[in-house]
């Protein structure tokens, strides 16, 4: 299964690729911000999409609906960090599968893009 994270700390998606690649996924390519987002997911076409909600230029809830226009069956699980609980509500709307609180715990991660395919 292929994968595109979204986050614009570099540190998270080193985090989240080591997460995911030591269960066996693949990570297919990695965007700093809603719009590189939009480009990667038509470039790459990947099975899921881990997507941070605070981002420059172009936010993850944003960039949530774009990807559902291109595919409505996109597969995205939202990152968040605590206490934005009312935009991840927006996110799950928006047509997010699933989502995970910073910082990141392994088994969460894995559990959410099970539930996610």
């Amino acid at each position: 299964m292929s994968i595109l994270l979204v986050d614009d700390a570099a540190f998270m998606r080193i985090n989240l690729k080591n997460i995911l690649e030591k269960a066996g996924y693949e990570v297919v390519g990695q965007a700093e911000n809603g719009k590189e987002a939009i480009k990667k997911y038509k470039d790459l076409e990947p099975d899921l999409v881990t997507m941070d909600i605070t981002m420059p230029e172009m936010d993850g809830i944003e960039a949530v609906k774009k990807i559902r226009e291109i595919n409505s069956e996109a597969n995205i699980i939202m990152c968040s960090a605590m206490g934005q609980q009312s935009m991840v509500v927006e996110a799950i709307e928006a047509g997010a599968k699933d989502f995970i609180v910073k910082p990141f715990d392994d088994d969460r991660v894995i559990e959410a893009v099970e539930k996610a395919m």
